[in-house]
């Protein structure tokens, strides 16, 4: 997201309601899916992500975790990330037999804290049987943000990175390590650093750090921020997020819920920004059959 320029800023808010229309038409495409039923993982209550200090690297998450030991792995890491990869290619199909409803909030925040400018919005979104995406926009209020704009770029991220899923499909295109092993509530986890091999030109990736659960293999929670496609004209800042997921229908679990508390470090200024992204109601679309190869029945004798 780039900061606003003081000498555009009038010309620039002129456009904001026009903005705010081609974004939710945009947001058609909508966002990955996630789950319901509550699990272990609820983010805490009050809790803020520590902003990066001023001059930090905006590419490289802060180590946020305290309890991570050296313990080795049940099995091969290649293996634990070939498994995980698996059974985040089958989630991926799973999510489109679900309903959900999304909600978006992005704050601009004062030099006291406090909220002076927001974006909001509120969409059901629905998955058509073969994998289309419909949303349909519930509540979108003219934007007051007065210091960033939201772009394309901020948009992919609201749909494929901070609901982070990494497939068998996905994983050559990124440098895996694993950490060490951690305890999040009730849940054994398996930890990651995660970091794009390469970026190309149009694309936006996940970097920062995962934890999957040492039972189901499946990402549990993640923390980051998006990285790659920054054109060179504009002055462009990402916060890092944390994603928390819930476990639903066996060993599946989805994301439904992400906050961000940053600040933005632009050549100009610095913009302090809270952002929360809500994932509920989630109710499975639709059903699979299987058509098998007719059989004829004898009619019984009388």
């Amino acid at each position: 997201m780039p900061a606003q320029n003081n000498e555009t800023t009038l010309i620039q808010r002129a456009g904001i309601a026009k903005r705010v229309l081609l974004l939710i038409t945009a947001a058609a495409l909508a966002m990955p899916l996630a789950a319901q039923q509550k699990g272990p993982l609820t983010p805490p209550p009050g809790t803020k992500i520590a902003s990066s200090a001023p001059g930090a690297p905006a590419s490289a998450p802060q180590d946020r975790s305290s309890h991570i030991t050296n313990e080795p792995p049940a099995m091969p890491v290649e293996q634990i990330i070939q498994k995980f990869a698996e059974g985040e290619a089958e989630f991926r199909k799973e999510r489109d037999n679900f309903t959900y409803t999304q909600k978006v909030l992005m704050q601009e925040l004062d030099e006291d804290g406090q909220p002076d400018g927001d974006f909001r919005i509120e969409s059901d979104i629905i998955f058509t049987p073969d994998g289309k995406r419909i949303e349909h926009v519930t509540f979108a209020p003219l934007q007051t943000l007065k210091r960033i704009i939201l772009t394309q770029q901020d948009k992919d991220d609201l749909e494929n990175v901070q609901p982070f899923v990494l497939t068998t499909q996905e994983l050559p295109k990124y440098d895996v390590k694993y950490v060490g092993r951690e305890q999040i509530d009730e849940i054994g986890t398996y930890v990651f650093d995660i970091a794009p091999k390469k970026v190309e030109k149009g694309l936006r990736y996940f970097q920062g750090r995962v934890w999957v659960d040492d039972k189901d293999l499946q990402i549990v929670k993640t923390f980051g921020q998006g990285v790659g496609f920054k054109k060179k004209s504009e002055d462009s800042a990402y916060p890092r997020f944390e994603t928390f997921r819930e476990n639903i229908e066996g060993h599946f679990w989805f994301p439904t819920y992400t906050r961000a508390d940053d600040t933005l470090h632009f050549k100009t200024s610095d913009v302090h920004i809270r952002m929360t992204v809500k994932y509920e109601n989630y109710k499975r679309f639709g059903s699979s059959i299987k058509i098998s190869k007719p059989t004829s029945i004898e009619p019984e004798k009388p």
